[in-house]
């Protein structure tokens, strides 16, 4: 998906006023970065509020892409912001590559907890992540995590959507205002499928191939051996042609997969709750 500039209206520039001021009150926080578009905004925001009150924190693990990663790193240093990274292998939480429905809940609530720790330790006051009001429309099994530890979701609070996020982004000239939205790899496993570090390099790399193509949105979802291709309808056009159907193909199944197939539905957030919803 291709997304157009557009100037903040009222309404948005006063949302980002009102995050500005809860942000400045907390005195100090940290935020869980992922370089994501609600997280790079959120911290920006609270750069912006706090100057050097605030901190990002970043986990590392085998379900989070090295290139995002290294957009979290830019994005810091671009911006002057003290930037924590810490191993968090997700694989090695009891039950996590078991893939049960809560597994998101299991990862959040071991990320937070030694996020917590690191503002412990640096004297932060609050720590911080970027859900947002259209998170709510799906099963997020992490924000009760998110709830239980006293994490603050100052967005959802105030009432950003992720419209509002995306067009007060490019008006400040963020990076991540046209980026594509992102999830950590273990969501593009079936529930009850087990995830090994193997398969998240699979699902990885293949996804990579996609992006270095040129397609904007993608998920590749993991059916066993079998790949299951998400893109925007408006790209199926070009999927299918046959140089690229050829090279995606080829590739795929040089990874490992066996069957390499395209949803008809097109790219969707949380397309394997579909069957728990």
């Amino acid at each position: 998906m291709e997304y157009t500039l557009k100037e903040a209206t009222a309404e948005q520039l006063k949302k980002y006023d009102d995050l500005k001021q809860m942000l400045k009150d907390y005195g100090s926080a940290a935020v869980a970065f992922s370089s994501g578009v609600d997280s790079a905004f959120l911290l920006y925001a609270a750069k912006e509020a706090l100057g050097d009150k605030v901190i990002a924190v970043t986990a590392k693990s085998c379900s989070f892409p090295q290139r995002e990663l290294n957009e979290a790193k830019a994005f810091c240093e671009s911006h002057k912001i003290r930037h924590f990274i810490f191993e968090s292998e997700e694989l090695d939480i009891e039950g996590f590559s078991h893939n049960p429905k809560n597994r998101c809940y299991l990862c959040k609530h071991e990320l937070f907890e030694k996020i917590i720790k690191i503002a412990e330790d640096e004297g932060i006051a609050v720590i911080l992540e970027g859900s947002n009001l259209d998170d709510n429309g799906d099963y997020r099994p992490g924000l009760q995590a998110v709830a239980e530890l006293g994490i603050k979701s100052p967005l959802r609070a105030i009432g950003f959507t992720k419209e509002d996020i995306r067009v007060l982004s490019g008006n400040l000239g963020l990076p991540t205002w046209n980026k594509q939205s992102f999830a950590c790899l273990s969501s593009r496993f079936v529930y009850g499928e087990t995830i090994s570090r193997k398969k998240l390099g699979m699902v990885d790399k293949a996804e990579q191939l996609l992006l270095d193509l040129g397609f904007h949105q993608v998920r590749v979802r993991i059916h066993g051996t079998m790949a299951r291709i998400e893109i925007m309808p408006e790209e199926f056009e070009k999927l299918i042609s046959g140089e690229i159907r050829s090279q995606i193909t080829e590739t795929f199944r040089n990874l490992g997969f066996t069957y390499v197939t395209m949803d008809l539905t097109g790219y969707r957030t949380g397309s394997m709750n579909e069957v728990i919803l």
